[in-house]
């Protein structure tokens, strides 16, 4: 029986008990459970399918080998968060992990295997061989594929792809709703629903370099903070350090898994060198892994080293990787008898939306899973290959809490105003979008990247600032509100990174070189400023940051 609400006013939009925003595990995970306590709508932007979930290659990081266990899992995943991680939250995924993973194979999907055996594979900063993969490297797209046959059966799901949510809506303190443009018409319509489920998602094209889909804009994250929920931890951005390099091509990952199978990284004189800057050489910790690499780049003026599997056999290459073998000779090489130019690429957002161990966030009604959420498990650098999990246990949390939620409330939701309302007159066009778009990301790779000091953060500050005035209303087109999304995300990133006076784990400040300076273990926490006093009506918040606090 579903938790249910009153009537609308009369419109053509769905009804739904329950909002899910984003379509890759997470959300696809979430709206499972949701479906079984009501009516459950999905939004997504543009197609279902381009979640950054899709493009995992690895794998997801699992304790079931026989040599391995949940402690030793918990550990490795709080020795790669530099101190940093919540502990509880990392025993929520390690031990409610395995479970899960045993749900996805019973719903269809299928792991390599070897002699009848799961093939465990080992990756950087892991003690054990615990991560599962699917046919080769196209682990996340098997996820993807399994969770969204299982959620086209339940007849509670609802989907609305190619619709681009706008804005949170908030009524009486709560979060109720959301304005959705529909892409195709132009239509924006408010969806009215008991609670709404953030999974939406990163903000890698915040960057210049970055692995992630063309949509990982950090839209939840941005209408999340506008709506009066808290953002931590944005500093943390995890730069993955082997994309491919090609000055005519996109960036493309080149999964931490090579170097676990014996991938070597040459600088551009050909030289190994990953054993000068940690003993575990290639397998060290990625922001290790990726800031060594930038130093050999600077060290060497090249824009890249070297990935090396020419001495694994090509049979195995072939097998191993097929994805990155076809899309590496898509682009005339042949890794099986060539080097692979690789350079970092910003991959990873660490913080995001605060959540506690049940995906609730600190606005009543609106929860969170996935990347868009700070649950804090990945600490200041995420383990490899812990997100697919992630994902998967914390967006079942997420909704067993929103359908909690959703039960101790009334069972209507009170009066929203129309997409008219909220909207406050005529929408506007973002002049030069593309332009701006270009510009943002080449200051936030310049300035706000691998290597930070104040002077770059506080310039990059000040240049956001101007540019967050520009996007400081209204827009019609799906192309000008990801650009604002994308200029608030970048200054909650930018303020994060100039508070944080230290390095540890991705956040590495060269005028602050020390980890362990006071204070080191706070987390850096963004809200907006109080709302506005309105008449019972969902309002919209004051323009500007509230004030940064830490909690230890």
């Amino acid at each position: 029986m579903g938790v249910g609400f009153a009537p609308h006013r009369k419109t053509h939009a769905p009804q739904a008990d329950f909002l899910v925003i984003g379509s890759g595990v997470a959300g696809l995970r979430a709206a499972i459970e949701l479906s079984r306590q009501g009516r459950v709508l999905m939004l997504t932007k543009g197609h279902p399918l381009e979640s950054s979930s899709s493009y995992a290659q690895g794998g997801v990081a699992v304790a079931l080998s026989e040599e391995d266990d949940v402690t030793v899992h918990l550990a490795d995943t709080i020795t790669a968060g530099h101190g940093l991680c919540r502990q509880e939250a990392v025993r929520v995924l390690v031990e409610e992990g395995p479970d899960r993973i045993q749900e996805l194979i019973a719903w269809g999907a299928k792991f390599d295997k070897i002699g009848g055996k799961f093939a465990f594979a080992r990756e950087a900063a892991h003690s054990r061989s615990r991560i599962l993969r699917a046919r080769g490297d196209a682990t996340g797209n098997e996820m993807v594929k399994v969770l969204m046959a299982e959620a086209r059966r339940h007849k509670e799901i609802r989907w609305l792809d190619h619709h681009f949510t706008v804005d949170l809506v908030v009524s009486q303190g709560v979060c109720h709703g959301a304005l959705v443009l529909d892409e195709v018409t132009g239509t924006r319509t408010v969806l009215p629903a008991v609670a709404v489920l953030l999974a939406t998602g990163g903000a890698g094209q915040v960057y210049a370099r970055t692995t992630n889909p063309p949509s990982a804009t950090g839209d939840g994250m941005a209408m999340a903070l506008r709506a009066g929920a808290v953002l931590e931890d944005m500093e943390f951005v995890q730069f993955h350090p082997t994309a491919l390099y090609l000055p005519s091509s996109p960036p493309f990952l080149l999964s931490e898994a090579i170097r676990g199978e014996g991938g070597r990284l040459r600088n551009i004189k050909g030289e190994r060198f990953m054993h000068r800057y940690h003993p575990a050489g290639p397998l060290a910790p990625r922001d290790i892994v990726a800031r060594a690499i930038w130093s050999e780049m600077a060290a060497t003026r090249s824009r890249h080293v070297y990935l090396d599997v020419t001495h694994l056999s090509a049979s195995f290459i072939k097998r191993r990787f097929p994805t990155i073998y076809s899309t590496c000779l898509r682009f005339d090489i042949d890794i099986t008898e060539e080097w692979i130019p690789v350079s970092p690429s910003a991959h990873y957002l660490m913080g995001g939306v605060a959540t506690d161990t049940a995906g609730a966030t600190s606005l009543p009604g609106l929860f969170g899973a996935g990347e868009v959420a700070c649950s804090g498990v990945p600490g200041a650098n995420r383990l490899a290959s812990n997100s697919l999990l992630e994902g998967l246990v914390f967006g079942a949390r997420a909704a067993q809490r929103a359908t909690a939620f959703a039960s101790q409330v009334s069972r209507s939701v009170p009066p929203l105003p129309s997409a008219r309302d909220l909207d406050a007159g005529p929408l506007g066009v973002l002049e030069d979008a593309e332009k701006l778009r270009s510009s943002l990301r080449r200051v936030m790779w310049g300035k706000v990247g691998l290597v930070r000091t104040g002077d770059s953060l506080a310039s990059a500050t000040a240049q956001l600032s101007r540019w967050e005035r520009a996007v400081a209303r209204a827009f019609s087109s799906r192309r000008d509100l990801e650009v604002k999304n994308m200029v608030q995300v970048a200054r909650c990133i930018t303020e994060a990174a100039l508070w944080r006076a230290n390095s540890v784990g991705a956040h590495y400040r060269a005028d602050f070189p020390e980890t362990k300076r006071p204070g080191w273990k706070q987390h850096s926490r963004l809200q907006r400023e109080e709302w506005l006093k309105g008449s019972g009506q969902a309002s919209m918040p004051r323009s500007g940051f509230g004030s940064r606090r830490g909690r230890a």
